[in-house]
């Protein structure tokens, strides 16, 4: 069940290539925006208003539920009081292809946990790993001898079995990356779904249809304020332009036009990354390959920021001006935006002054991250918004990633005196 996607080297200009005709076809605009609000969390219909009113959204496009106020809800929570009423209005209303969802709803969506046939399924298998657990210590022969070496092989095909089973059965989800297939009524919500807008699924068949996509991005943080303050310096910082440092945090050197899969590939869209941005804009670019970290004080106006790898560890390198834009590769960095002693770096990049920032509720597996080289090359164009440059760089929808900003912000780049490279 686990893949993995390889892309040739080619890929690193094919969000140029297809940059205009995706510009034309998206053109994100606030009327195409809804807002999803808690009515049973404090500041969320507040909140919502306030950002409706500072996009000129129309007041009509918002939507309230009413469900827990906690970071997690049930799947049947999701399914009974989240689904009916988002469908509705995007039904009736086909203008709309953004959702925004708001401080006080749900981060997360657990598991509904196995269906009677995947239980049947794993008490058969631990039935028989405990049947030959038993076998073996009864086992009395030499351990040379055939009989235990065939228990042994038994046993260890069965564990394998075992693994593999738990490894491809996970149903818990980012809320909003299930929001994203709201519009489609039936599908497996075992492990993810391909996104049909991704570039590197480009001419391959897909279960989905962009038709039934929407795109989704999240207003929240570890409070009101914190939400106020995304909003006002996205709406600021694409009026009178932004300015500072481009960081990429890559662990190898750069591989070249070599195979790369898994961690390699997306170390080596890193480098990509850096490298478009030193191409396109007049950003100074940072591109440290030493597998090491930027440490405190090493990262000063970040503007944008993409590294790896330092679980639930957000190391204080930067200081984000406004408009600041940037994630962190690794499991579960958005497991919460509330939890006070929380390290995660979407929580404490946000408490830090980022604008934008995206991470995943759960373990993603690395493939599942947005390729660093597509986000960051539509994002520094300034023509498409935040919630399409998310779009087409995101592999998997019904799954763990999260975007956590304004929709609408576009990333307008002030001209800079000189032009820097990447560093070496």
């Amino acid at each position: 069940m686990i893949t993995r996607f390889t892309m040739a080297g080619a890929l690193f200009f094919l969000a140029a290539a297809l940059f205009f005709p995706f510009s034309r076809a998206l053109a994100l605009a606030p009327e195409e925006v809804a807002v999803i609000a808690n009515m049973n969390a404090a500041s969320s219909r507040g909140l919502a208003e306030y950002y409706m009113a500072q996009r000129s959204i129309p007041k009509e496009n918002l939507i309230l539920v009413f469900l827990t106020d906690k970071e997690t809800c049930t799947r049947d929570a999701y399914e009974q009081k989240v689904v009916p009423r988002v469908r509705r209005a995007v039904v009736s209303n086909t203008d709309i292809r953004a959702l925004v969802t708001i401080y006080g709803v749900p981060l997360r969506i657990a598991s509904p946990g196995y269906t009677q046939t995947e239980k049947s399924r794993i008490d058969r298998l631990e039935a028989g790993k405990h049947r030959l657990s038993e076998a073996l210590k009864e086992e009395k022969s030499p351990e040379t001898s055939s009989d235990r070496q065939a228990l042994e092989k038994n046993l260890s095909r069965i564990n394998r079995q075992i693994r593999q089973f738990k490894r491809s059965t996970d149903k818990g989800a980012s809320f909003d990356s299930e929001l994203m297939l709201v519009k489609k009524k039936a599908y497996e919500v075992n492990m993810w779904l391909p996104n049909p807008y991704f570039l590197g699924w480009k001419n391959k068949k897909n279960p989905v249809k962009k038709s039934q996509v929407l795109m989704v991005s999240r207003l929240d943080g570890a409070s009101g304020d914190i939400v106020r303050r995304v909003i006002d310096d996205s709406i600021e910082a694409e009026k009178t332009g932004v300015s500072g440092t481009a960081y990429f945090d890559a662990r190898w050197k750069d591989p070249g036009d070599k195979k790369v899969s898994g961690y390699g590939l997306y170390d080596r869209s890193i480098h990509r990354a850096a490298e478009v941005i030193s191409k396109t804009t007049s950003l100074s670019v940072v591109l440290d390959d030493k597998g090491r970290l930027f440490q405190k004080g090493e990262a000063p106006n970040a503007l944008l920021y993409c590294g790896w790898y330092s679980l639930a560890r957000y190391v204080d390198a930067f200081t984000w001006p406004k408009g600041a834009i940037g994630f962190h590769i690794a499991s579960a960095e958005c497991q919460t935006l509330k939890s006070k002693n929380s390290r995660v770096w979407c929580k404490k990049m946000l408490d830090n002054g980022v604008a934008a920032t995206i991470g995943p509720v759960g373990e993603p597996y690395v493939q599942s991250f947005p390729m660093p080289e597509l986000f960051f090359d539509f994002l520094a164009r300034g023509k498409l918004t935040l919630a399409e440059s998310y779009l087409v760089s995101l592999p998997y929808v019904s799954w763990k990633m999260v975007l956590v900003g304004d929709p609408l912000y576009r990333l307008n780049l002030r001209k800079q005196p000189q032009k820097a490279g990447v560093d070496p």
